[in-house]
């Protein structure tokens, strides 16, 4: 995952991100924090259930196989554990390797609820809270759950409704999913410094940029 950040994100594209977030900041007192990551849980109850499953469809088929094929294709009690086990170990390993099966089996829910409290450890450790007038705001981008989260600090969400982020956030998701995060996240950026111009939280002569510009990258 961390190669595929990197092939998503190259310095060329990470300079126009801080770019974005410069020249948004302009115009308004809210300090943009872009912060990516490559996934925000492991999912191993993902990886437990895809290999369940396919430990019973394999036991299953391995039992009906020989009432089918007749008395010479049986498996001894040894050769079916194997091979039970070997799928249920290749059930595990596609999940935690292709991406489309990790959502599958990880579900909608669970993803949102780590996604959330991913977003919610971003916010803290780059200190989203610590600007004069509480204007900070965190866009939260978790790439292989294809969602994101927009978290204002309490100048922010006291002048702006949370559902005023979800054409921004239906932006940046439909920017990952044709394979062009970094600009779904300069649009995004830019949108965000107009919405929040257009909402009051205008920039003052005594602001002073404290939260760095950069694109945060973290392999989860």
């Amino acid at each position: 995952m961390q190669s595929s950040i990197a092939s998503a994100f190259p310095p060329a594209e990470q300079e126009k991100i801080a770019d974005a977030v410069r020249e948004a900041e302009k115009i308004t007192a809210g300090e943009i924090v872009p912060y990516v990551v490559g996934r925000s849980d492991h999912y191993e109850s993902a990886e437990w259930r895809a290999g369940f499953l396919c430990w019973c469809a394999a036991f299953l088929a391995l039992s009906l196989i020989p009432r089918a094929a007749g008395a010479w294709m049986r498996f001894d009690a040894l050769t079916l554990a194997a091979l039970s086990l070997l799928a249920w170990g290749t059930g595990m390993l596609l999940v935690r390797t292709v991406p489309p099966l990790t959502r599958l089996f990880a579900g909608k829910h669970l993803m949102a609820r780590r996604v959330e409290q991913r977003a919610a450890e971003a916010f803290i450790s780059e200190e989203v809270f610590a600007t004069p007038r509480r204007t900070g705001i965190l866009i939260f981008l978790s790439l292989l759950e294809r969602r994101v989260l927009v978290i204002g600090d309490a100048g922010i969400n006291s002048r702006v409704a949370a559902g005023a982020w979800d054409d921004i956030i239906r932006g940046v998701v439909t920017a990952v999913s044709s394979g062009h995060p970094a600009d779904g996240l300069v649009e995004a950026i830019r949108a965000c410094g107009a919405l929040l111009a257009g909402h009051g939280v205008a920039r003052e002569a005594a602001d002073a940029d404290v939260l760095p510009d950069g694109l945060r990258l973290r392999k989860e």
